[in-house]
């Protein structure tokens, strides 16, 4: 059975947006666990657990513009 090209562009949208709340959920992540693992090295409270989780979530959303503000082919 062959799809239709709305079918395709529907189903192809929708996985790239979850690729990317995927990627941004993934950046998050390692912001926290790398801003914990710094913490308890240099011994500065939550200085890293604050600003490593806030600039992965700037790259995310930098990364989710350009792809919105990417032309269509």
């Amino acid at each position: 059975m062959k799809q239709t090209n709305s079918e395709e562009s529907k189903y192809g949208n929708a996985m790239k947006y979850a690729a990317v709340g995927t990627q941004m959920m993934v950046l998050l992540g390692l912001g926290v666990w790398g801003g914990l693992n710094l913490d308890k090295q240099v011994h500065s409270s939550p200085l890293f657990l604050i600003v490593l989780p806030v600039l992965a979530l700037f790259i995310s959303l930098y990364q989710l513009y350009r792809q919105l503000m990417k032309p269509k082919k």
